[in-house]
């Protein structure tokens, strides 16, 4: 049977084909849907982890337990999980361990474009790339095989256009994989130096052998057309390619690390011309020309962004599509704004109202960045704002930190704030630290998270109480209080503020989008209250437009959760239905 699949479903899929036990991630666009489709086999153990590093040490654990596992993340939550990941590379697995791995070209939903294939080239481990949902099941399924055969973790690489693109994909039955037995082995599990300098002598040994495999293997292919023109490619880059060069010769890499240099260089000496497509790093042109082989990449195609059949055309052929640059210079920018009902568009525009310098982190509440909120001034990477608030304090000295905050979301916190805030304690910092707790995995689409009380599955479990996290690692003073309660969070944020200590305020109120949270009414404008001063504009909220006629509320996206009511001095925001004038 064929199905219709997203590239992130069709792993799932296939790792379950594949007999997997367990699948650990921490939710990442573009690769959150792979963990989510796979919670819904029954048969697989699966879970959210607080951060990438814990995702993969527990992936690694039931791969040395035997079990076959894979742990899902975005590059940038490959930075995380590095640690982990260079050294299990020494240890090789025992049951069969695949980490998938999407980047981001074009930066839809990330703060870099980093590029994933330096990680397998810098930690010595196999990766593989699908081009479409198809390869995505039949790749991870031979990706297990490979990790087995070759003691190895496999890194399987995607990019969002192929984990969020559909192509048929044949629906086969799971293949059990037995536990495998465990025995204790110091010599291979246990990295002291003693041990590890001989796993290093083992790791170089396997690289060569995948190298001679990548020669042979099925997963590096030659299509031959016309031998005016190849091209070699990989992953989406492949498909753009193939539409616009439709009778080239290709050479489609379906494994880039370790690259077939024999393959290549038999390739390239059969064609006129060779280009190499490949978004972001020159990482396989880099490759044939430090072996000799000439080859055009990057001096006629850019090193940013995502490509398309149309820019390959132009920049390689010199045909330009005009009819596809007037419709995309048509279509009307959409720029990225707070929900309505959003409980952070309280927090930003009191941090605005009170002029603060404000340290942020990775979330949707990094969209307070913006106008007309414009409140967040640094956002580096996930739970970097509660450091940056404390350097920047023992820059500038503690006064500094009583007209500074840092802002950070509950599941960022849990991930990777922790350990800041310990810093801010053990080095007696006095800063101001707002964890904006809105009960919910927000910007990868709603997932659980250990303060949620909630597993992947929806199962209850214990939920971190962040109260007492906070007390435990001795912070003193802790206020808990609603961001739509303007004046009542003002006057929070100033005392704290005031205080030459540190402090945590908690902004507890739930993300509007969650099925539990029912606000009741629509809000309407008296248009003979409202003196147009525009306040009501400060907030962001895309429900309230200002049409050039005076204020209005955009019915369609009013999610009735009151806080415009709370910033008009003139009560001109009513409920509707509250009265007839």
């Amino acid at each position: 049977m064929k199905k219709l699949m997203l590239g992130n479903e069709a792993i799932a899929r296939g790792a379950y084909e594949a007999g997997i036990t367990v699948a650990t991630a921490y939710p990442g666009t573009p690769s959150t849907e792979i963990t989510e489709c796979i919670a819904n086999y029954d048969e697989i153990y699966s879970e959210w982890s607080p951060n990438e590093k814990v995702a993969l040490e527990v992936a690694i654990g039931a791969s040395f337990a035997g079990a076959r596992a894979v742990c899902s993340m975005k590059h940038v939550g490959l930075n995380v999980a590095a640690d982990p990941l260079f050294t299990a590379s020494y240890t090789g697995v025992n049951g069969g361990l695949v980490i998938c791995v999407a980047d981001d070209p074009g930066m839809h939903s990330s703060q870099n474009e980093q590029d994933s294939r330096h990680y397998a080239k810098a930690s010595k481990v196999p990766m593989l790339e699908p081009s479409d949902s198809r390869e995505c099941k039949e790749y991870i399924k031979k990706a297990f095989e490979i990790s087995e055969q070759f003691d190895t973790p496999v890194i399987l690489r995607l990019t969002t256009r192929i984990s969020h693109s559909q192509s048929l994909v044949e629906i086969e039955e799971r293949v059990e994989a037995p536990l495998k037995a465990y025995r204790k082995d110091p010599d291979k599990y246990v990295m002291m130096p003693g041990m590890a300098r001989k796993r290093h002598a083992i790791v170089e040994e396997r690289t060569a052998k995948l190298a001679e495999f990548a020669e042979k293997s099925d997963l590096n292919s030659i299509v031959w057309g016309s031998r005016e023109i190849g091209i070699i490619a990989s992953g989406i880059s492949y498909q753009y390619a193939r539409e616009a060069f439709k009778d080239a010769s290709f050479l489609k890499l379906g494994m880039v690390h370790p690259l077939p240099e024999k393959l290549i260089a038999e390739f390239a000496s059969k064609v006129k011309t060779l280009y190499v497509i490949e978004e972001l790093d020159p990482f396989i042109e880099s490759f044939l020309k430090e072996r000799g082989i000439p080859c055009t990449g990057k001096e006629k195609l850019p090193v940013t962004g995502e490509y398309s059949a149309n820019l390959l055309r132009e920049k390689l052929l010199g045909i330009k599509e005009e009819i596809y640059n007037n419709l995309n210079e048509s279509v009307p920018v959409r720029p990225p704004v707070l929900c309505p009902g959003c409980p952070h568009r309280g927090v930003f525009y009191v941090l605005k109202k009170n002029k603060l310098t404000v340290s942020g982190d990775i979330g949707c509440y990094t969209l307070g960045t913006l106008a007309p909120l414009e409140s967040m001034d640094t956002c580096v990477c996930m739970g970097a704002s509660i450091g940056v608030a404390h350097g920047m304090e023992k820059a500038m000295g503690s006064e500094s930190a009583r007209k500074a905050v840092a802002v950070i979301g509950d599941s960022t916190f849990i991930h990777s704030g922790i350990t800041g805030l310990i810093d801010i304690v053990y080095n007696k910092g006095t800063s101001t630290v707002i964890i904006l707790d809105n009960s919910i995995t927000g910007m990868t689409g709603h997932q659980d998270n250990p303060a949620t009380g909630f597993t992947i599955k929806g199962e209850p479990t214990r939920k971190v109480d962040l109260v007492k996290l906070c007390q435990a690692v001795g912070v003193e003073r802790i206020r808990v209080c609603d961001p739509f309660e303007l004046d009542e969070f003002s006057k929070v944020l100033k005392e704290e503020l005031a205080a030459e200590e540190l402090s945590v305020i908690i902004a507890q109120r739930p993300c509007a989008l969650l099925k539990s949270v029912k606000y009741k009414g629509l809000v309407r404008v008296n248009r003979e209250k409202c003196q147009n001063c525009k306040v009501c504009m400060g907030l962001g909220c895309p429900a309230i437009v200002d049409t050039g006629n005076g204020i209005v509320i955009n019915d369609a996206l009013c999610v009735g959760c009151d806080l415009c009511l709370k910033v008009c001095k003139f009560g001109a925001f009513e409920k509707a239905g509250d009265n007839n004038a």
